[in-house]
C-alpha cells in the first residue's frame, strides 16, 4: 500500500482501512487511515506499506528526532512481534488482549516507556497506576536499557491486609545504650513478637526503631529518660531517614506484620506476616515526593525476586502510606 508523510504522521487512503479492520493499525479518518510514527515505521519495516519519497532509513532519521521515539518504537515492535495489537494511549501505549483488536475487544495493558536512567517519581507513578486501575487496566512500565533490551514491570499500588491484630505488650523498663536500649524483662517479648536481639538469657537489646515504636505505644520506660525525650532527639541525628522509616514501621506493626531490618538486602525492612517462618516482603520507606532512577528500582526488583519476596516502596503521606509494588513480568 502506498502512503504519504504529513509531518510526523503517515496517511493512507481508503485502501488503508483493511490495516485497521484486520490488524488494528492506525486511526480511521474521513479520508482514510492515519498512522502514528511508530506504526508507520513498523509497517515500512515489514514491507506492508511504502511512503512516497521515503525509505525506512529516511523515516527513522526523521522520527528519531522526536523525544523518546526510539524507545517507543522498540516497545511497539516488540508488542507487535508478540502478537498484540498496540495503539497510542493515555501513557505511551494501550495494548489489547492477545487476539483482540479495536471494535472486537478491549485493551488490557497501559504501557509507559522509559529508559534505565529515567527518574521515577513515586507520587506521579502512583497516580498513573490508580488511574489505570479505575479503567480496569494493568499498568506496565517498559524499561529500555542502553543496549536496547526491554524489561517489563507490572506496577500496582498495594493496600497491605492485616496479618492479625497488633499484639499487646506489657510495659517494660530498660536502660539506654547509645541509641538502643537494653531490658532484662525478656518475658515481655515472646518469640512471635520478634523484637530485639538477645544478649544472653535475660537481656534483650532493642533497636532505635523498636525503641521509638515502644515509646510511642507507651510500653517502654527508659531509666533516667522516662518519657524518652532525650533518645527521641538523638536518634534523628544518626538516621536521616528515621521519620519515614518510623512511620512505615509503626503502620506495619499496627497491621500485625513483623518488620525486621533488611540491611543485608539493601532495604529498610524485611516483613513477616502472621506466623510465616520466612519474610514475604522487602519494604523501602520513602517520602511521598521521592524519585529514584529506574536502574535502582530494577536492581531492587531483581534481588527481591531472587530471594522470593515482593518488592514494595512505601511512600509516606501525611494521611497515610501508599505502597507501590514492582514485579518483572513476561507479556
Amino acid at each position: 500500500m502506498k502512503a504519504r508523510r504529513d509531518g510526523t504522521t503517515v496517511v493512507l487512503g481508503k485502501d488503508g482501512d483493511t490495516l485497521y479492520d484486520q490488524s488494528g493499525y492506525g486511526r480511521k479518518t474521513a479520508d482514510g487511515l492515519s498512522l502514528s510514527p511508530e506504526e508507520a515505521l513498523y509497517l515500512v519495516l515489514k514491507k506492508k506499506i511504502t511512503v512516497e519519497g521515503e525509505s525506512f532509513e529516511s523515516l527513522i532519521t526523521e522520527f528519531s528526532a522526536l523525544p523518546g521515539f526510539m524507545r517507543r518504537f522498540l516497545v511497539y515492535r516488540d508488542m507487535r512481534e508478540r502478537g498484540y495489537v498496540i495503539l497510542p494511549g493515555p501513557q505511551d501505549f494501550r495494548v489489547f488482549r492477545r487476539g483482540e483488536r479495536p471494535g472486537t475487544g478491549r485493551t488490557n495493558y497501559l504501557i509507559r516507556v522509559l529508559s534505565e536512567r529515567d527518574l521515577i517519581t513515586f507520587r506521579e507513578l502512583a497516580g498513573e497506576v490508580e488511574s489505570a486501575t479505575h479503567m480496569r487496566k494493568q499498568f506496565v512500565l517498559a524499561a529500555v536499557d542502553d543496549e536496547d533490551e526491554l524489561t517489563y514491570y507490572d506496577v500496582k499500588t498495594e493496600t497491605l491486609k492485616e496479618a492479625g491484630p497488633a499484639l499487646d505488650i506489657p510495659p517494660v523498663t530498660a536502660i539506654r545504650a547509645g541509641n538502643s536500649v537494653i531490658t532484662q524483662n525478656t518475658a515481655a517479648f515472646p518469640d512471635p513478637l520478634w523484637f530485639g536481639t538477645k544478649l544472653d538469657n535475660t537481656r534483650l537489646m532493642l533497636s532505635p526503631m523498636e525503641t521509638l515504636y515502644l515509646l510511642d505505644t507507651g510500653c517502654l520506660i527508659i531509666t533516667g529518660d522516662e518519657n524518652g525525650e532525650a533518645i527521641r532527639q538523638d536518634i534523628p541525628k544518626e538516621d536521616a531517614e528515621w521519620k519515614e522509616k518510623s512511620q512505615v514501621y509503626t503502620y506495619l506493626r499496627s497491621q500485625g506484620h513483623i518488620p525486621r531490618t533488611a540491611y543485608k538486602f539493601g532495604h529498610h525492612f524485611r516483613v513477616y506476616s502472621g506466623e510465616m517462618k520466612h519474610s514475604e516482603l522487602l519494604v523501602h520507606a520513602l517520602p511521598a515526593d521521592a524519585s529514584l532512577p529506574m536502574s535502582v528500582i530494577s536492581r531492587s526488583v531483581r534481588l527481591a525476586h531472587s530471594v522470593r519476596k515482593k518488592m514494595l516502596f512505601a511512600c509516606t503521606e501525611q494521611n497515610g502510606i501508599e505502597f507501590v509494588e514492582f514485579a518483572r513480568i513476561k507479556l
